[in-house]
């Protein structure tokens, strides 16, 4: 049984070419790394927030953002340029992000037993590994993009591997929290471990990093001179490439896609603390968590298969209306705050991101030229991580009020969804094509 369901499972990552080009192993890879993340999680979790009463489960988690998000905050926008310097040992990076995840898992679990704060500084290591994982993966997935798959099912395929990993490590974690609340982490530990191997077993050509350049989140820079050659007239130096010098539409997808990130995060805060404290439509809190999560990952699971289908004209449209679905369902929810709308926005919430970071993919794949391609994946996945991080501390700190909490989160929404409509019109109505100036 092992041995088929295994077969089957390389045969559908390995799909359109995707085994010959070195896809697969990477769906392999990253579903094996979503697996062992999902695990840390369920152990968190559990220790954090379901071992204690809502009060004080609120000033751990309090903590837990202090400690660990916030030292995150100051480090994730470091994490894209270190490993942007980097681009001849991305598998060596990915293995190293395995690596360490293993050795904090082990070591987390010694800690939990004990209960000391030494648990928040390891899983702030956790964090920042996996984030790293994140973004080199981004990095890497256009250099084994085979030729019948476009960039955009290409990321929909890593992700949807993932999601359904992570479902799967869900059922198993609480199994291993059974057993005792550190088990789950020494799941991740051999998880880990076997992922540190499959990393080096990737094609060579995700250490390629032929033709590129680095590229930045901010405005052109202007060019300058450089020094005369044998006595003659001073050369000009080329701009330095930027995300700005290829038009407008990655920049609209990226602001939209990192108010989504912002709401999603939002969201996991807010209504995991408002549905433990008062749960909607006199659910158990449980029961009430347990839809929300499973709308939350239906959506994902969704938005990823409908990436699929995704074309390469009308992106900038779809992002816009994925942004204008999530301002909706959260005004939804805000007037009418029962069950059905709070389990609508969070299933509207992973759609619209699932689909829109697609989307932002195959924006940067269709204006970003070649040469900083991989560069720009890496910029854009710190900033979204950010966004996220933002999104959960304003979560913890409103108060447990769902029409407000959820009226606050659609304000924030709504305001970028008129700023991206207004730089739609700019984008799509002049019908001008997107056209580098990157040299």
């Amino acid at each position: 049984m092992v041995h088929g369901t295994g077969r089957r499972i390389r045969k559908a990552t390995s799909a359109e070419g995707a085994g010959e080009s070195g896809l697969a192993k990477l769906i392999e890879l990253h579903a094996l790394n979503s697996f062992g993340d999902m695990l840390i999680t369920v152990a968190l979790a559990s220790t954090i927030f379901f071992s204690v009463p809502t009060g004080e489960a609120r000033g751990r988690v309090a903590l837990y953002l202090l400690i660990t998000m916030a030292p995150f905050a100051v480090l994730a926008p470091v994490i894209g340029p270190l490993l942007d310097r980097l681009p001849h040992g991305r598998r060596a990076a990915m293995a190293m992000s395995m690596l360490a995840r293993a050795v904090l898992a082990w070591t987390m679990a010694s800690t939990m037993a004990g209960g000391g704060l030494a648990l928040y500084p390891e899983a702030l290591g956790v964090l920042v590994a996996s984030k790293a994982y994140g973004v080199v993966r981004s990095v890497v997935v256009p250099r084994l993009l085979p030729s019948r798959l476009s960039l955009v099912k290409a990321n929909s395929r890593v992700t949807l591997a993932g999601l359904l990993a992570t479902g799967v490590a869900a059922g198993v974690g609480g199994l291993l929290h059974l057993i005792g609340p550190g088990w789950p982490l020494r799941g991740a530990f051999l998880v880990f471990v076997i992922g540190t191997l499959m990393a080096f077993h990737l094609p060579h050509a995700v250490d390629s990093a032929k033709g590129e350049q680095r590229a930045v989140l901010h405005a052109e820079a202007p060019g300058g001179t450089l020094p005369p050659a044998d006595g003659g007239a001073a050369a000009v130096q080329p701009p330095k490439a930027t995300l700005r010098t290829v038009g407008p539409s990655v920049i609209l997808a990226l602001r939209a896609m990192s108010a989504l990130r912002w709401l999603v995060g939002f969201l996991v805060m807010f209504l995991a603390f408002l549905l433990r404290d008062d749960p909607v439509g006199g659910l158990r809190p449980t029961l009430a968590l347990g839809l929300v999560a499973l709308a939350a990952g239906t959506g994902n699971a969704l938005g990823s298969v409908l990436g699929s289908w995704l074309r390469t004209r009308g992106t900038e449209a779809t992002i816009t209306a994925m942004i204008l679905l999530a301002t909706c369902a959260t005004a939804a929810a805000a007037l009418w705050y029962g069950v059905v709308t709070v389990v609508v926005v969070a299933g509207a919430a992973g759609v619209a991101a699932s689909l829109g970071k697609l989307a932002l993919d195959a924006l940067i794949q269709r204006d970003v030229p070649e040469a900083v391609r991989t560069s720009a994946f890496a910029r854009s996945e710190t900033l979204l991580q950010l966004s996220w991080v933002a999104g959960g501390a304003v979560g913890i700190l409103l108060p447990l009020d769902g029409a407000l909490g959820l009226s606050v989160a659609a304000g924030v929404v709504g305001v970028v969804l008129l700023w991206t409509v207004r730089s739609l019109f700019k984008v799509g109505l002049r019908h001008r094509a997107a056209t580098p100036r990157v040299a």
